[in-house]
């Protein structure tokens, strides 16, 4: 009997300390754009493509948030420093602007526009506490369309970022 008794006292302890565990602290930045469309460089930045930057972040955001993998933080208290930015060329200071929220993990993106056929999703995560890159995915899509930003979207969360080789960082 005691000895039933302890192994249950051990279960429910490890049960409570796994409960307690919470998910590393991530930061997503909004997507940037690289357009080397000559489209691009005749008109410049268009208005659908930012609103898609915007809301691939989102996309982003809400995934890895609803995995219960990541603990998603708030950005709007840097956004405009991040935006004033380019996070990819920066020297890490996406790494400093999320330590600055008390994230564990940096997460930066980039689209990359070849054409209006020919677009390329990068996402980008870091380790606050060391600098180090964690994880690099990529997916190519084809179209410029809301459909085509999504699914591929969809696909980096659910098939790169969440999937289980990759798995989460674990929490500090």
């Amino acid at each position: 009997m005691r000895s039933t008794l302890t192994v249950v006292i051990s279960l429910l302890a490890m049960s409570v300390a796994a409960a307690r565990a919470e998910p590393p602290k991530l930061a997503v930045f909004d997507l940037e754009m690289i357009d080397t469309s000559l489209q691009g460089e005749v008109n410049g930045p268009r208005a659908d493509e930012q609103a898609r930057l915007l809301q691939t972040g989102d996309q982003v955001r809400k995934g890895l948030a609803d995995s219960g993998k990541f603990r998603v933080l708030d950005i709007a208290p840097i956004n405009a420093a991040a935006h004033g930015s380019n996070l990819q060329a920066c020297g890490g200071c996406d790494v400093k602007l999320a330590g600055e929220l008390g994230a564990d993990l940096a997460m930066t993106g980039v689209v990359q526009k070849v054409s209006n056929l020919i677009l390329n999703i990068n996402l980008y995560l870091r380790d606050v506490h060391t600098g180090q890159l964690v994880a690099a995915v990529s997916a190519d899509m084809r179209g410029n369309t809301d459909e085509s930003w999504s699914r591929a979207t969809d696909y980096l969360v659910r098939n790169r970022l969440l999937a289980p080789n990759y798995g989460a960082p674990q929490a500090r």
